[in-house]
């Protein structure tokens, strides 16, 4: 049984919404060059989503003006054990283990689950 990587998800079919660098950063108040910091830094992660799309940032990580609570800590985690942005947006809109996506654990405040299951994928 082989299980499809997370690198080759197809990221347009995952995530519903994607966002702009300026249109985050109008959701956010910030400049685009902040919004790029932020993506450095690992506050925001981004990808391409198809071909000659430019980098975009999934919607669902912005709410209420600001970074989903949990999720810039989620992506350093899973920048520190080897993940790059386009598997971790992956496996945060995967219904894999949690009852539901990753995703919609960290919009509802529970994000110790699925920080939980992310370091269970650290070997």
């Amino acid at each position: 049984m082989s299980e499809t990587r997370l690198a080759d998800h197809d990221l347009s079919a995952l995530v519903e919404e994607w966002l702009e660098w300026s249109e985050v950063a109008d959701q956010l108040g910030v400049s685009v060059g902040k919004v790029r910091t932020m993506i450095r830094e690992h506050q925001l992660a981004a990808a391409v989503p198809w071909e000659r799309a430019g980098q975009r940032v999934p919607a669902l990580f912005l709410q209420d003006g600001e970074p989903v609570k949990g999720l810039p800590g989620l992506i350093t985690m899973m920048h520190d054990n080897g993940y790059d942005d386009r598997e971790i947006i992956a496996w945060i809109f995967l219904d894999a283990d949690l009852p539901g996506r990753p995703i919609d654990a960290l919009r509802e405040n529970r994000g110790s689950e699925v920080k939980r299951r992310a370091q269970s994928m650290a070997f």
